[in-house]
């Protein structure tokens, strides 16, 4: 929901505005997140405030898909033709990923700073240094401008013809879609599930900081993958580096599968940790570093904001039917036959990815370093030939007439004086 609503204001008011408004809602809500209490102390009352106050904070996460990534990807334009695809993946999936890094290395600090013995006030840490992240980022967005893309392109003051958009986009936003539905199905339910499967493998009575540890240690394994992935794309293209990444991925997630029964066991933790890692190095590599980007540069300026939050919003739907579907398939093998509710969740997420492999190298379009401008052009020209007004698109000119006579007048008046005195 939040995606599609952040989407919607992206085209129709303000990327800029929108960015800003997701920022003040993660500051508001993390801060809210942080102090919860229960009416009385009632441990039911706290559960109900958390739960309200993260469920508002994620309208921000959400918020940040479109407004954010869509204005990276339309000033990436601007730099050097070659480097652009790098450029936004280092800006939007590598810091994703450093998140995930901090989001387990954080908690595990300061558990062992407090000790297990003071988890009331480590949870309210943990939520409340969430705070600073968008805090430090206030500023430097209110004096962001909006991408030249956008100014050019966008139908903010003009009627969008969603008929003629859904007739020209609505297989290649099906692909997209499809493709986001599957890297969070395993993506994100895997990065959820770590911690269960890290738990088992290192037994009950171990302590809460090594499970943190260990969980950290996995999400490293995605920073190689990521920056790595971010430079293939451009030497190789988003749609190629897509489908070599999540094919990869497939094949390793099959290995990893077949020798499960090797690797589930406390001593063997390390070499489950360094398989698992790479596993998940690959799904960066692909979908993760490139959906986005696809998603970004695969239609036009003018309705990007909306498409890329379909897109986002469809891919989170597939994270949560991933995290229920692989917790089903492990709780019901975990005490009968640990070694199932291990090896099923690897086959059904590789057996996707080489579904996703298959329909990234058939189905997707090419993404080439000029495709930006390229399909505003296409778009333009197809919305023409149907009739559409096209020059209702872009910033008002009457905005801009109206400040160029200003200027042409105070310059006049200038000329008038200097005339007059001499």
């Amino acid at each position: 929901m939040n995606m599609l609503i952040f989407g919607y204001t992206s085209d129709h008011y303000s990327r800029k505005w929108s960015l800003f408004a997701s920022t003040v809602i993660l500051i508001a809500f993390a801060a809210l997140s942080a102090g919860s209490y229960g009416a009385g102390g009632s441990s039911s009352g706290l559960f109900a405030a958390l739960t309200a106050w993260r469920f508002l904070l994620g309208i921000g996460i959400g918020g940040e898909y479109p407004a954010g990534s869509v204005g990276c990807a339309e000033s990436t334009g601007e730099l050097k033709s070659g480097t652009r695809n790098r450029w936004f993946i280092l800006f939007t999936n590598v810091q994703i990923d450093i998140g995930f890094v901090v989001s387990a290395l954080v908690p595990m600090i300061v558990v062992l700073i407090t000790g297990e013995n003071h988890l009331r006030a480590a949870w309210r840490i943990c939520l409340g240094l969430g705070v600073i992240p968008p805090l430090s980022l206030l500023y430097l967005r209110l004096k962001l401008n909006e991408p030249e893309a956008y100014r050019r392109e966008t139908m903010a003051k003009a009627k969008t013809p969603w008929l003629l958009v859904i007739k020209f986009y609505w297989w290649r936003l099906t692909i997209v879609s499809l493709i986001w539905f599957i890297y969070d199905f395993s993506g994100y339910s895997f990065s959820l599930f770590s911690s269960t499967i890290v738990d088992n493998l290192l037994g009950d009575n171990s302590p809460l900081w090594k499970s943190f540890g260990w969980t950290t240690l996995i999400y490293l394994f995605y920073l190689p993958g990521c920056i790595g992935g971010s430079f293939v794309s451009d030497w190789l293209g988003p749609k190629m580096t897509l489908g070599i990444g999540v094919l990869a991925q497939g094949i390793v997630g099959f290995i990893m599968a077949g020798v499960y029964s090797y690797l589930a066991h406390p001593q063997n933790v390390a070499g489950f940790v360094i398989v698992y890692g790479v596993f998940l190095a690959l799904g960066e590599f692909g979908p993760g570093d490139n959906i986005g980007l696809i998603a970004s540069k695969s239609c036009a300026t003018a309705v990007r904001g909306q498409y890329y939050g379909i897109a986002a919003a469809i891919g989170k739907i597939g994270a949560f039917v991933g995290d229920q579907v692989l917790a089903i398939l492990y709780n019901r093998y975990k005490d009968t036959d640990p070694i199932k509710a291990g090896q099923y969740p690897f086959f059904v997420s590789s057996a996707l990815c080489i579904l996703s492999a298959g329909i990234a190298f058939f189905l997707l379009p090419h993404i080439g370093q000029d495709t930006i401008d390229e399909e505003d052009v296409k778009f333009r020209a197809y919305l023409a030939e149907n009739g559409y007004d096209v020059s209702q698109m872009g910033v008002q000119r009457e905005s801009a007439e109206h400040i160029v006579g200003q200027t042409e007048v105070e310059g006049g008046n200038e000329v008038t004086e200097k005339v007059s005195k001499a």
